[in-house]
């Protein structure tokens, strides 16, 4: 590895910066101050520096064409992004989707969870648990692993933990090269439904395009068994993997441990129930095949979409945007006569401001989305997705079918019979914390999760077009003046739309997808952003000295928020000079551990 200066500040703590932590663009950054003497991170900051200005050019475009223009905001989920901006456009327009049209919107959403949560948990997050990595980071750790048993190893076929690792080597690990593969079917269950991965060619306002036969969903229903198949493998691997974890290094829980302060949206629309009346969605939204809630200390406060809705702040932060307080507010009341605040996505402008960054001033293109409970704004996370969507999901209690059951504690999982394996009943318990090692637990049982409901979708969809029931899509006119919102999760949590239309165009767009919620800079009263906050008193487990110091535990930490992934990572240590630059999630010197 190349030469690295240190350099301390003034109270001897060291200042390291990994900038961008990307996925297809340089836009996070994580800048830090470490204690080694104590052994803790003592200071963080979450950065963005990129401007993306969707909401400024939406302006004035024909609102039929807002999902085929907001999929482009990311090259991963743009299909969440249409989904959600299709159920703003229902809402606006005052359509019904037909039933069988909303259970294949269902089918692709359930298998973009299923295809994205599986690359990014085998394929990048895994490294950061692999046996090259743990090698260099801990190898006392490794040298651990390779003398522990799996205690489900006759359910997922590796007798060690050590071997569990070595099956996570990038390029070279049997479960890893497996999960590439998995990724391949798992996307063409998506382009069944929707046409395209990502940017859907078949999902409208009102429904879908799609044809559907017996063929397409037999189709996908095969895919989906090799899928259900799979996890009963993967789920019982990834428990023994992460438990190790705290076996091996007492303490691990407080990496990347946070309060716990969750938001999930809700996914997976009813038909049945679901009309996309802004004045019903209270009842609509709880019917959601994913429970939307907000869990506050443990504690669910609301499941209420229209409270939800309600309560969320755009503060500004400390971002390079002018407030707009002095300017229009589109919408004072919603449809139930409530009233709709200033700071409420409904009203915001964009005004983008640029200047030089600050960690003393202004530091990131990323507001502050808070929540607001009636006395303080708080810094919901997503918990990467699954950890709010499950805890959510469990404390209401309200999902019930053939295949998952909500019990107020727990999430049930019924995967039934496949080819080589008998029936499988998984449970998600509800953990003690929201940190690093559950979230990324989370992710796994919810890529279960997903394809259990996808059975319960596939077989009600197989049942209309038995009955005849093959209508897709319902016709609709664009009024002149509405309002409308749209909430899902994308894959990495909570994603609303919220549109104004006036004179038949849209007069105001702002889509807030989890990136904004869990990136953000500190906020107007000085409450860090999730990372950050994560991130903060992060106790270093990394056996490393400092000339080789790594990182491992903090980026863990953030990617077990499933960001923006890391493709190239510039490492800067004391005055932002770049002593190192390598494509790699860590700075190692494997190659083929790059990201």
């Amino acid at each position: 590895m190349a030469t690295k200066r240190v350099t301390k500040d003034a109270s001897g703590l060291v200042e390291m910066a990994w900038d961008p932590i990307t996925r297809i663009v340089g836009s996070l950054g994580i800048y830090t101050k470490i204690d080694f003497g104590q052994g803790k991170v003592a200071e963080c900051h979450s950065t963005s520096s990129i401007f993306r200005g969707y909401s400024v050019f939406m302006k004035g475009k024909d609102p039929r064409d807002a999902h085929f223009i907001t999929s482009r905001i990311c090259g991963i989920c743009g299909d969440n992004h249409a989904t959600c901006s299709c159920y703003a456009q229902n809402m606006a327009y005052g359509v019904h989707p037909p039933a069988l049209g909303e259970q294949i919107v269902n089918l692709g959403e359930a298998a973009e969870y299923m295809f994205d949560h599986n690359i990014f948990q085998e394929n990048l997050v895994g490294v950061d648990f692999c046996e090259k990595m743990v090698a260099e980071t801990n190898p006392g750790v490794l040298d651990q692993a390779n003398r522990t048993d799996s205690p489900q190893a006759e359910a997922h076929g590796y007798k060690t933990i050590g071997d569990i690792m070595r099956s996570l080597n990038p390029f070279s690990g049997e479960f890893y090269r497996e999960a590439l593969q998995v990724s391949r079917y798992t996307r063409e269950m998506f382009c069944l439904m929707e046409g395209r991965h990502v940017h859907p060619s078949t999902l409208y306002p009102g429904g879908v395009g799609t044809t559907a036969t017996i063929q397409l969903f037999t189709d996908y229903y095969a895919r989906l068994m090799r899928y259900v198949e799979f996890m009963k493998r993967v789920v019982p691997m990834h428990d023994d993997l992460f438990d190790f974890f705290y076996q091996a290094l007492p303490g691990y829980e407080e990496v990347g441990r946070r309060r716990i302060l969750l938001g999930c949206w809700g996914a997976f629309q009813d038909p049945e129930v679901c009309n996309f009346r802004y004045r019903d969605m209270t009842k609509w939204g709880r019917a959601m095949g994913v429970t939307p809630g907000v869990v506050v200390d443990g504690k669910l406060v609301t499941n209420d979409l229209v409270d939800i809705n309600l309560g969320i702040r755009i503060l500004l932060g400390h971002s390079f945007y002018d407030d707009w307080e002095d300017q229009e507010m589109f919408v004072t009341q919603d449809p139930l006569g409530n009233p709709v605040d200033r700071r409420h996505p409904w009203n915001q402008h964009t005004n983008p401001q640029p200047q030089k960054r600050d960690f003393d001033g202004n530091y990131s293109w990323v507001m502050s989305p808070r929540w607001f409970d009636g006395q303080d704004h708080l810094a919901l996370d997503t918990g990467g997705g699954p950890l709010a969507r499950l805890w959510s999901t469990a404390l209401s209690g309200l999902v019930n079918t053939d295949h998952l059951k909500a019990t107020g504690t727990s999430v049930q999982i019924h995967l039934p019979k496949t080819a080589l394996k008998g029936a499988v009943d998984l449970e998600w318990k509800i953990p003690q914390w929201s940190n690093t090692i559950e979230r990324d637990r989370a992710r796994t049982y919810f890529q279960a999760y997903a394809a259990a409901a996808a059975l319960d979708f596939i077989e009600k969809a197989l049942a209309d077009v038995r009955a005849g029931k093959t209508k897709t899509w319902e016709p609709f006119e664009v009024p002149d003046e509405a309002i409308g919102c749209g909430f899902t999760e994308a894959v990495r949590g909570v994603l609303s739309h919220h549109m104004v239309i006036r004179g038949g165009k849209i007069a105001n767009y702002h889509p807030y997808p989890p990136t904004p919620w869990n990136a953000n800079p500190r906020d107007s009263f000085g409450t860090p952003g999730p990372y950050e906050d994560a991130v903060v008193n992060t106790p270093i487990f990394e056996e490393n000295s400092l000339e080789n110091f790594k990182g491992i535990d903090i980026m863990r930490s953030v990617r077990s928020f499933d960001p923006c992934l890391p493709c190239g990572v510039h490492m800067y240590l004391g005055k932002g000079k770049v002593l190192k630059k390598l494509h790699s999630p860590t700075q190692v010197s494997h190659p083929e551990l790059a990201g």
